[in-house]
C-alpha cells in the first residue's frame, strides 16, 4: 500500500491548483492589454502607408493615361480596359483590377479635382466618410 498511496502523491503534485491557472490567465490578460493596442496601432499605420503607395500607383496611371489620350479618364476602370479609343495603349495598371485602400474600400476619383487640381483620387481613410482625423483622415494623390 505504500507504493498506492507515493505514487498518488506524485500524481497530485503535477495537477495545476485552480489560484495558479488564473494567475496565469491574469498574466496572459495584462500581456495582452499592453501588446495588444501596438499591434493596432501598427497595423492602422501599414493601411495608411499600403493607401498612400496605393495612390501614388493609380496617380501615374492616370497621368499615363493623359499622355496617351490628351483627356483624363472619365473612371478609373479605363487605366485597364480600353474604352473605345485607338489611342488607348494600355493597360496603364499592372493589376487586372483598381486596386483598393489599406481599408478594402474603393478609391475616390473626380474629373475636375478641388482647387484648380486636373483630378482627385481619395481614399476616406478608416471611417469610409469625407472628413475626419488620424486613422478616418482622408488621404488625397495629391498629399
Amino acid at each position: 500500500m505504500s507504493k498506492d498511496k507515493s505514487s498518488l502523491r506524485r500524481v497530485r503534485r503535477h495537477r495545476f491548483t485552480l489560484i495558479e491557472i488564473m494567475i496565469v490567465v491574469m498574466i496572459i490578460g495584462m500581456l495582452a492589454a499592453l501588446v495588444g493596442p501596438n499591434i493596432v496601432g501598427n497595423l492602422d499605420k501599414s493601411r495608411v502607408k499600403s493607401t498612400k503607395a496605393q495612390l501614388v500607383s493609380v496617380k501615374n496611371a492616370v497621368q499615363q493615361y493623359y499622355m496617351d489620350m490628351s483627356t483624363y479618364p472619365t473612371r478609373l476602370d479605363e487605366l485597364i480596359t480600353n474604352p473605345g479609343n485607338e489611342k488607348w495603349d494600355g493597360p496603364y495598371l499592372e493589376a487586372k483590377s483598381i486596386p483598393k485602400d489599406g481599408w478594402g474600400n474603393d478609391f475616390q476619383y473626380s474629373v475636375p479635382g478641388q482647387d484648380n487640381m486636373p483630378f482627385d483620387i481619395i481614399s476616406y481613410g478608416g471611417d469610409k466618410s469625407s472628413g475626419g482625423t488620424g486613422n478616418n483622415e482622408d488621404i488625397s494623390c495629391w498629399n
